[in-house]
């Protein structure tokens, strides 16, 4: 029966929605955002087509992100749009129940926040709900053997936030969870300009500045810039701006020093075994944020451990939830109590 599973793995990011399909690979990649008609309350787009409305709709269309800093901020859209995903993800007929759910969920959740993953997931069309903390399947997407008792670190940098763990024995020994990541870059961006030249930007544009000339790295690399085009605080009239790296650099390096700083503060709560293990295997990073260019720099300058970047490190966590359809049998439906077990490592 294994053949008409319609398990999936899914990877609920404050910016992105990845979907693995059991024997399919990933079906969807789509960013966290769902546009409705507030008069009607009819969902117009869900994913890429929906991104591209923001900041550009009319009074009666909202587009916004259902998820905010890793966790559900708007029960109903959040339902809303994993039914559509869903649908995108499943090819449903007489031989296939509703689908199995594997889900992430950042490391700093609470037992309420796990239980509106739940809840959310049930109401979209889940038969069944898993969840798996979010570090864990980035190690498990990254390849690494976290099944000996030997130490690994992995700091999955997101959208919403960033969980830094250490992983033995197919568990989290230590971990934290940290709100800077992606988007604190891309909110940092805006607010500088806004600051600095008067300039408003959205989000889209301060993200597409992060992503073409955003460095983080100490040492000063050949300069990059770009035009921006922005509206102007005073007259509201459109300007045009000229950024360069090094400036944009200056901006975000403070809060990859806070990321640094987090690794730190787990490293230090880590056992001495574990920490020698970590520095012979170094430090892997994953999620979408931690491409930021510099980033894996930063992090082994602060630790003086050997940092390296997953492959495709954005599709980790995904990968990892995939992999664990194949003993999805012998998971625990249900809340995971993460918040809980920290606390009794603690």
């Amino acid at each position: 029966m294994r053949l008409f599973t319609n398990d999936l793995g899914v990877d609920l990011g404050t910016s992105n929605v990845l979907i693995y399909a059991d024997g399919k690979g990933i079906v969807v990649n789509e960013p966290s955002v769902v546009a409705v008609d507030k008069n009607t309350g009819r969902i117009l787009q869900v994913g890429a087509e929906a991104k591209n409305m923001l900041g550009r709709t009319p009074g009666n269309v909202v587009a916004m992100h259902p998820l905010k800093e890793g966790v559900i901020s708007d029960h109903v859209m959040t339902v809303r749009m994993l039914q559509v995903l869903f649908r995108r993800a499943t090819q449903r007929s007489l031989f296939t129940p509703k689908p199995r759910v594997v889900i992430c969920v950042p490391s700093g959740v609470t037992e309420v926040q796990e239980r509106t993953v739940i809840n959310a997931a049930i109401e979209a069309g889940a038969r069944r709900v898993y969840l798996i903390e979010e570090p864990l399947a980035a190690a498990m997407g990254a390849n690494l053997d976290i099944r000996g008792p030997n130490g690994h670190m992995v700091v999955d940098i997101g959208g919403g936030t960033t969980d830094v763990a250490v992983l033995t024995l197919n568990g989290v020994a230590r971990s934290s969870s940290l709100k800077i990541a992606g988007d604190s870059f891309d909110e940092a961006i805006a607010r500088h300009v806004r600051r600095r030249y008067g300039v408003v930007i959205g989000q889209t544009t301060a993200e597409d500045i992060k992503i073409k000339i955003g460095r983080v790295e100490e040492e000063r690399s050949e300069e990059t810039s770009m035009v921006v085009l922005g509206r102007d605080a005073k007259s509201g009239m459109p300007r045009e701006l000229n950024l360069d790296s090094f400036e944009i650099g200056e901006v975000l390096r403070r809060l990859a020093r806070q990321i640094a700083d987090e690794v730190v503060s787990v490293l230090e709560d880590t056992s001495p075994e574990l920490v020698s293990d970590i520095a012979a295997n170094g430090i892997f990073l994953t999620g979408g944020g931690s491409q930021l260019g510099g980033m894996a720099q930063v992090i082994e300058k602060r630790t003086g451990i050997r940092c390296t970047l997953a492959d495709d490190p954005a599709s980790c966590v995904v990968y990892g939830c995939g992999k664990s359809l194949s003993w999805i049998n012998h998971m625990q439906e249900g809340p995971i109590n993460i918040a809980r077990k920290r606390a009794m490592r603690g």
